[in-house]
């Protein structure tokens, strides 16, 4: 099996604001040089880190350096030292399997300097800080580039070992120049190595800010330092995503790579000496996750295992474009047929057991990967458990009822859902656990069998102060008779107080009897747990029972029956007209005179009530048929009845309201309401009718426009607005009694008008008429050559005359400059008023031209001018 493991240290960002915004980490390391009595002399190196492509400033020529004192933040030393070496380094051939890898490419600066200080009790950090950090870390609150960097290392004091001082610092030596592609297993390595042999272990923890508004303080400020703020659900401790981890032997940080974006990670190595802490040196990082993508195959991590079936579905965790084509052996040694070229595939294992499938990814081609994992199959997994038990500060009985067909049930693990602690556990098969406040818990069991078998089920308690207890009722009658109690709640020890008239006084169903009024105290009883409730029994020897009055109502309208009783139950008769015949307060809807029958019960006593319902008729009332009317005519109504009086609604559109056969004139479609009452029968509401006169829209009777034809040339006409038609005269027309008769006009007279009586489906009409003026020479268009739009009506409008046209092609005005100021191409009657855009035009001579084609087909052009005069 081989593995492609990538990973990142890019100390890349894409804007640098200001300051040194461009440094990407850091760390900070010593080397002991000698020592002269109390004075210790150290070889110190900063090492900054900045991406080549920054836009920002390049590392400075120098930095400030603080020393303080541990425990008392005395500043022992501080300086400006100056850069002592600065290289680039660059991945130059990264992986051919890798798509869009990122530029790895950056700067290092360090500063190294020699300092001399005397021994301490409790030792000394060396404290480097700048601002700020870039702007759009993922894993750090916006806007992050308000944090700065604090770099630190620290030299041991005598406490707690006397050779303290005499100390190489850890110095971290990991490849600097590698990749990561998001999604993708990776692994980084912090590991650092010890010139003292010191034990190294390695832990994530939380990056160093500066004071905000402190660009390069000089010296450094003094520890405690603040840390970043992370955005959640990132931390110190877990920089990346929660499966990215550190391991704390080899400081190999590894795990799958979560989404692009930037991150700090900070890594802090702790030195030990003879099983003592002697100091802790940090290493800061920015690293940036990329889009980039590789040829790989990743399996589940802890193999594949089926407690259902035998069918098991594989699929590549690491899918990438790069990979061609896959081939899977699933491990069966019963068959060669156990293979697949799916990117997902699924297969049905024969039997139970354990199997090793391996997967391929481009095989016997460049880029190719493989890996293995192990598969279990054992069906017939059932995970379950159960609890008794409610009460709080009481035990609850844990019970697990897991099956499995193979292997054997031999891991428990119960969480009892106590989210405030953190020993609410247990790794027994059947717990009990004692609960000491009441709410609702979530109990979790992760159960498992001896064949690889694992499953987690949940289950809520419900933990109250006391069992709970549901009554059927908590007070109730009886008549000479027995009655069943009823109280349901949790499991647990029942009894009944008094033992008076009882049977079964331990269940939560007795039956009682008593010839008096008693009330039975009900107690449940779960491991000492108690609760308590009551019922009343009242014992009567009749049956109290006053119906509501007799009563009179019109026909048709209900009323509502009442009555009062201590009875249990209650009936009225009969019931086809009642709404609900067995409620005390029913509306009954009788279509005469009825009388009905109370019935109310207690067990086996008895009484009874009559109620009798008058119904007296309502006066009758027929308002006629209703009738449809021509616009602007009338109809006469024709009205019954046997009221005493009646009234019409809208009598403002009739002419005698006091009648029963007045005369309606609507003018649109109207309905009139007759409302009759007679209070001599005892009912004093009206009866009602309508009648509605519908008024059909007005006949627009419609000729067309008026017109000019040639003399013995046909002339089409036609009419609308209505169904039928009727012209007048008849001369000339192929058919006076159609829709669009022919007009053949020779001349005499020269003007001919047609009248047009236009009818609607029913019968209602309307006339419009037609002049035509004929002309006894052949097509023309007739242009005057003048106008006076002055408003008087006469010769207002520039219009031509057409004579025999068929078509109009255009009629256009030009004014003397050429400009189009009027254009119709429609013999609508229209023209030009002699206005612009609406304004009125002084007098002078315009252009015209014209052209129609004539019913022959020949075409007519004319042109001319035109005066207008004001």
């Amino acid at each position: 099996m081989k593995k492609k493991l990538l990973s990142i240290f890019v100390v890349l960002s894409s804007l640098i604001p200001t300051y040194a915004a461009h440094i990407s980490g850091g760390e900070m390391y010593y080397t002991f040089v000698s020592q002269s009595g109390n004075l210790y002399t150290y070889s110190i190196t900063l090492k900054l880190f900045r991406d080549i492509a920054s836009t920002g400033p390049g590392l400075e020529p120098t930095q400030n350096i603080g020393i303080y004192e541990k425990g008392t933040n005395f500043l022992a030393w501080s300086g400006t030292v100056s850069q002592t070496q600065a290289y680039s380094l660059t991945l130059g051939s990264p992986n051919p399997c890798i798509i869009a890898p990122p530029t790895v490419s950056f700067t290092i600066a360090l500063y190294t300097f020699q300092v001399t200080i005397p021994a301490s009790l409790n030792g000394y950090i060396i404290s480097f800080q700048r601002c700020c950090r870039l702007a759009g870390i993922t894993n750090v609150t916006a806007p992050s580039a308000n944090y700065g960097s604090t770099y630190t290392a620290e030299i041991p004091g005598f406490f707690p070992l006397p050779s303290g001082p005499v100390n190489n610092s850890a110095r971290f030596v990991g490849q600097d120049t590698v990749i990561i592609c998001s999604g993708y297993p990776f692994q980084y390595s912090f590991n650092a190595v010890d010139a003292d042999a010191d034990s190294l272990s390695y832990t994530f923890c939380s990056a160093y800010s500066t004071s905000p508004g402190n660009n390069a303080p000089n010296p450094p400020l003094p520890p405690p330092y603040t840390t970043v703020g992370y955005n959640f659900p990132y931390s110190g401790s877990s920089p990346m995503d929660a499966g990215v981890t550190i391991n704390p032997i080899t400081g190999v940080m590894s795990g799958t790579a979560p989404a692009a974006g930037l991150y700090v990670v900070t890594v802090c190595v702790s030195e030990w000496r003879q099983g003592e802490l002697i100091a802790t040196q940090r290493k800061d990082l920015h690293i940036r996750v990329s889009d980039c993508d590789l040829a790989s195959v990743s399996l589940e991590p802890n193999g594949y295992i089926n407690c259902n079936d035998y069918t098991v579905a594989f699929n590549n965790l690491s899918p990438s474009p790069l990979i061609n084509n896959y081939f899977w052996d699933f491990g069966d040694l019963t068959t060669l047929a156990d293979t697949s070229r799916s990117a997902s595939p699924s297969y049905t294992y024969p039997d139970t057991g354990v199997y090793v499938v391996k997967v391929v990814a481009n095989r016997n081609q460049p880029c190719s990967d493989s890996t293995t994992a192990q598969v279990r199959v054992f069906p017939g997994f059932f995970p379950d458990f159960d609890h008794a038990g409610v009460c709080v500060n009481t035990p609850i009985q844990f019970t697990d009822l897991t099956t499995a067909t193979y292997g054997t049930i031999n891991f428990w693990r119960y969480d009892f859902g106590v989210n405030s602690l953190s020993n609410d556990t247990s790794r027994q098969q059947n717990p009990q656990y004692t609960y000491n406040a009441i709410g609702s818990y979530t109990a979790e069991l992760i159960v498992g069998s001896s064949k690889g078998c694992r499953d987690t089920v949940y289950s809520t308690v419900d933990i109250i102060d006391k069992p709970a207890i549901t009554m059927a009722f908590k007070d109730t009658l009886i008549c000479n008779d027995t009655i069943q109690l009823s109280a349901n709640g949790s499991i647990g020890a029942i009894s009944w107080t008094p033992n008076y008239n009882i049977t079964n006084a331990t269940s939560v169903s007795p039956s009682v009897w008593p010839a008096t009024t008693t009330t039975y105290t009900v107690e449940f009883n779960e491991n000492g747990c108690r609760n308590t409730d009551t019922v009343r029994v009242r014992v009567v020897n009749a049956v109290n029972l006053t119906a509501s009055n007799d009563t009179s109502i019109c026909a048709n309208d209900p009323v509502q029956l009442s009555a009062n009783t201590d009875g249990l139950q209650y009936s009225w008769l009969p019931d086809p007209t009642l709404s609900n015949p067995n409620i005390l307060f029913p509306i009954a809807t009788p279509s005469g005179t009825t009388t009905y029958q109370l019935i109310s019960r207690i067990g086996n006593c008895v009484a009874t009530e009559d109620v009798m319902i008058t119904v007296v008729p309502r006066p009758t009332v027929n308002a006629g048929s209703d009738v449809v009317i021509c616009y602007n005519s009338s109809t006469q109504l024709n009205a019954q009845t046997n009221g005493s009086s009646f009234t019409w609604s809208n009598a403002n559109s009739l002419n005698d309201p006091g009648l029963l056969n007045p005369v309606a004139t609507p003018t649109n479609t109207t309905s009139y309401i007759l409302s009759a009452t007679d209070p001599s029968t005892g009912c004093p509401k009206p009866s009602y009718d309508t009648v509605t006169v519908t008024v059909l829209p007005k006949v627009n009777a419609f000729a067309g426009n008026d017109t000019s034809i040639i003399a013995s040339l046909p002339l089409q006409l036609k009419a609308t607005g209505g169904v039928s038609y009727q012209w007048s005269p008849a001369t000339g027309l192929n058919n006076p009694n159609i829709q669009g008769p022919v007009a053949m006009l020779d001349g005499n007279p020269e003007y001919v008008t047609y009248v047009v009586t236009v009818a609607d489906q029913a019968g209602c009409i309307d006339t419009a008429s037609i002049t035509i003026r004929v002309y006894k020479t052949g097509p023309e268009i007739f242009v005057p050559s003048g106008f006076t739009p002055n408003g008087d009506g006469r010769n207002d409008v520039f219009r031509p005359i057409y004579v025999g046209m068929q078509t109009i092609d255009y009629f256009r005005v030009y004014n003397r400059w050429g400009k189009l100021i009027y254009s119709n191409n429609v013999n609508d009657g229209q023209g030009w008023d002699g206005t612009i855009n609406g304004i009125k035009q002084n007098t002078g001579t315009f252009i015209w031209m014209v052209r129609a084609t004539d019913i022959i087909g020949r075409v007519h052009f004319k042109k001319g001018t035109v005066t207008l005069i004001r």
